[in-house]
């Protein structure tokens, strides 16, 4: 534990003589962390998590098709 001490004090004091070294370093960390924590509360509300409906395996999409000479075949969502 005497060891992890010294060396935590010495972190310490080397961060605190490279400031804009230690700046740049928390700033990535944050923004590491923010992006990682952002992308999994997407993944597990759209992906992992269960809709929120009674019969979720009922639901369908409902598309409308048209042709139309200038643009052909459209499928448009309904």
């Amino acid at each position: 534990m005497d060891a992890f001490a010294r060396d935590l004090r010495y972190a310490v004091r080397t961060l605190l003589h490279m400031r804009g070294v230690a700046v740049v370093a928390i700033l990535t960390l944050a923004l590491g962390i923010g992006a990682t924590t952002t992308m999994f509360s997407v993944v597990h509300a759209m992906l992992l998590r269960q809709p929120p409906f009674a019969d979720p395996e009922r639901l369908v999409i409902l598309f409308n098709t048209s042709v139309t000479p200038r643009e052909g075949l459209q499928r448009l969502r309904w």
